[in-house]
C-alpha cells in the first residue's frame, strides 16, 4: 500500500492511499492532518538499549542507531489504517511469516527478513531519546541551521523535501528561511508528534508530515531542495543515504540543491593506550587477585566490533586518509554496496598501534564537479595528507560539519576497529594496506568491515560487523 499525492481543484494537495487489496480505499488528506500506517510490534526487538550490539555504545544513556535482531520463526505483521487519526482502529491484519516453511521462496523470504528489520530500524527512531540526543548535538543542529541560512535564496519560495524529517526541526528551519512548502518524510512514529509540533507552530499551511518511508510516497510535483540528516557512525552504517539518493532520482528538479551535498569517510591508525589499559590490563590485578584468564574473553567483548567512542587528535597516528568520496548530486545507491580503497601511511610519532579510527565530514555547497582518478576523489602520494588536500581545496565559504577527532566532539564521536594485540611502530614507519566496507547480506542496514595491515614487515587482517 503506498500514498500517493493528488493535486485537487484548488491549491491545496491532498493525499490518496492506493491498495491492491479488495478493500481499497481513497482518502483526502488536508495539510494539517497526517497520513499514518499503523504496524503492529515486530518481532524484532533493540539487543541493547545503549548502543551497537556486543559492545557498541560504551555504555552512553542514549545510542542515535540501535541494532535488532529476528526471533526465530517470527511473525511479521502490518496492519494498514485508514487516513483519519492516528488512533483509528486498523483494518483486519495481513500476516506474513517466514523462516518455518520449506515451501517460502528464498528471495521473498529475504526480502521479507530485511521488511522486518527496516520496521524495527524505524520504529527504534520512535524513541525521543535518540531525538534528543541529536538535536542537543549542537555541532550538527547548528550546523544543518546555519547551512539553511547560507542558501536561503535557493530555499526562499521553493518546495523542499525532509527525508527522515525525525521531530521536523530542519523542514521548521526551511519554512523560517521561506521555503514554500515543505514535504517531511518520516517512517518512525515520532511522525505523529512531529505533525502536532508543526501544528503548534503554525506552519501547517507550508509543511506536510507524510508518514511513511520515502520509496512508498508518491507526489506529483518535482521539489528543488532535499535535505536530510542520513550521516550514521562511520557516515555510511545503517544504509540510509540511498533513500535520499531515490529521492533525488524521483523528484529533484535539474540543478536542485541537495543538503549535505558532498560527503568524505576518514580513516588514520591510531594509539590509546588507556583504553587498551582500562579495558584489559585492569584483569591482571583485582583486589589481588590474578584473574587474566578473563583477558582473552575482555578482548573479545571488547574489540571484536567496532566502538563508537570519542578519542582527541593526540590518538591519532598519522595524516588521515580519505577512503570515500561521495558527490551526493551524482553518486548511485550502486556504488555504496562495496567500497574499497588502498592506502599508504607514515607514522608521525612512534607509539604503540592500537587499531584504526573512521570519522566523517559533510559539506553544504551547490552541484560542483571534483575530477578524480580513484575513489578518494585524489591520487595518493607518499606522505602527504589528502584529506588535508581537500580541506585547502574547499571554497572559502563553504559550511562544514566534521566529526574528526580534533573537532569539537559530536554525538557521532568516532568509530574504533580495535586490534586485539597492539602494535609497536616506529616515527616515520610505513603502515599500509586496504578496507572494503561492503552491506551486510544478513542485514544491509549493517556494515561489513574488511581490514589490511602490514607495518614492520608483518601482515595482519581485521575482519567485523557493524551490527
Amino acid at each position: 500500500m503506498s500514498p500517493v499525492w493528488v493535486q485537487s481543484s484548488d491549491t491545496t494537495p491532498s493525499l490518496s492511499f492506493s491498495s491492491n487489496s479488495t478493500n481499497q480505499q481513497t482518502n483526502k488528506l488536508l495539510r494539517s492532518d497526517i497520513h499514518t500506517v499503523t504496524k503492529n510490534p515486530s518481532p524484532f526487538s533493540p539487543t541493547m538499549q545503549t548502543g551497537y550490539s556486543n559492545g557498541y555504545g560504551g555504555g552512553h544513556t542514549h545510542s542515535r542507531r540501535r541494532s535488532h535482531r529476528a526471533a526465530p520463526g517470527g511473525v511479521y505483521r502490518v496492519c494498514s489504517s485508514s487516513l483519519s487519526s492516528p488512533s483509528t482502529a486498523p483494518s483486519t491484519p495481513t500476516t506474513t511469516s517466514y523462516g518455518n516453511s520449506n515451501h517460502v521462496d528464498t528471495e521473498t523470504a529475504v526480502a521479507s527478513m530485511w521488511e522486518g528489520y527496516d520496521e524495527a530500524y524505524f520504529q527504534s527512531y520512535a524513541n525521543v531519546g535518540i531525538h534528543q540526543e541529536m538535536i542537543k548535538d549542537r555541532v550538527r543542529t547548528d550546523t544543518y541551521k546555519a547551512a539553511i541560512m547560507h542558501h536561503q535564496n535557493l530555499i526562499s519560495g521553493k518546495v523542499v523535501m525532509d527525508v527522515g524529517c525525525g521531530t521536523g526541526i530542519l523542514s521548521i528551519f526551511c519554512a523560517q528561511a521561506g521555503a514554500s512548502r515543505v514535504y517531511a518524510i518520516e517512517a518512525s512514529d515520532i511522525a505523529i508528534q512531529a505533525n502536532e509540533i508543526v501544528k503548534e507552530n503554525d506552519l501547517s499551511d507550508r509543511i506536510t508530515v507524510i508518514h511513511s518511508r520515502v520509496e512508498e510516497v508518491e507526489i506529483e510535483e518535482k521539489v528543488d531542495v532535499i535535505i536530510s540528516e542520513w550521516m550514521g557512525y562511520a557516515l555510511l552504517y545503517e544504509t540510509m543515504l540511498p533513500s535520499v539518493l531515490y529521492a533525488r532520482d524521483k523528484w529533484l528538479k535539474p540543478g536542485g540543491l541537495i543538503l549535505p551535498s558532498h560527503a568524505m569517510l576518514y580513516m588514520a591508525p591510531v594509539t590509546n593506550s588507556e583504553r587498551y589499559h582500562e579495558t584489559i590490563d585492569f584483569w591482571r590485578n583485582v583486589y589481588g587477585i590474578d584473574m587474566s584468564a578473563l583477558i582473552p574473553l575482555a578482548k573479545q567483548c571488547a574489540f571484536e566490533e567496532p566502538v563508537t567512542e570519542t578519542i582527541s587528535g593526540e590518538n591519532v597516528l598519522t595524516w588521515p586518509f580519505m577512503v570515500k568520496y561521495i558527490d551526493c548530486y551524482t553518486t548511485t545507491a550502486r556504488e555504496l554496496e562495496s567500497i574499497t580503497a588502498r592506502y599508504k601511511l607514515s607514522a608521525i610519532m612512534s607509539a604503540p598501534l592500537h587499531g584504526f579510527a573512521f570519522w566523517f565530514e559533510v559539506e553544504f555547497n551547490g552541484p560542483i564537479t571534483i575530477s578524480s582518478n580513484n575513489d578518494t576523489g585524489f591520487p595518493f602520494q607518499h606522505g602527504t595528507n589528502n584529506g588535508s588536500n581537500h580541506r585547502k581545496r574547499r571554497q572559502k565559504d563553504t559550511v562544514v560539519l566534521s566529526t574528526a577527532p580534533e573537532e569539537t566532539p559530536t554525538h557521532w564521536q568516532q568509530t574504533i576497529l580495535y586490534f586485539y594485540e597492539p602494535i609497536e611502530v616506529r616515527q616515520d614507519q610505513i603502515i599500509e594496506g586496504s578496507i572494503t566496507l561492503s552491506q551486510s547480506k544478513e542485514n544491509h542496514r549493517f556494515m561489513n568491515v574488511h581490514l589490511e595491515y602490514s607495518t614492520g614487515g608483518r601482515s595482519f587482517v581485521k575482519e567485523s560487523v557493524m551490527r
